[in-house]
């Protein structure tokens, strides 16, 4: 019976505290898997280098040029998609906190 009277503590304990922590270790694996994934720490080292590692008599200015051209569009998109997911994640982590208070403000019948 004391069960019972400890249901909502459990759920309170459970839907605020115990399940957005997990959201939000799963979301920085999600986010270490996309930052290697995309290699985005490794067009940061390898800006400057050229482009396929040509060093070539007479490419390699035009294989700098070309890599950095390269890879600043590569970081651009990487940087564009990075923000899409993190935006993503925080509305789903917010919607998830919300959602008791919405589904009672729902069911008592102040939207009508």
């Amino acid at each position: 019976m004391t069960a019972y009277l400890t249901l909502p503590f459990a759920f309170f304990t459970f839907w605020f505290v115990e399940a957005p922590v997990s959201m939000l270790t799963f979301f920085a694996s999600l986010n270490r898997a996309l930052l290697h994934w995309f290699s985005f720490p490794l067009l940061f080292r390898t800006f400057f280098k050229p482009l396929k590692n040509e060093y070539r008599e007479g490419l390699v200015g035009f294989s700098i040029g070309m890599g950095i051209v390269v890879k600043t569009i590569l970081i651009l998109i990487d940087l564009l998609v990075f923000v899409v997911v993190f935006v993503l994640e925080f509305v789903s982590l917010i919607a998830f906190v919300l959602l008791p208070f919405l589904s009672l403000y729902v069911l008592s019948g102040v939207f009508i």
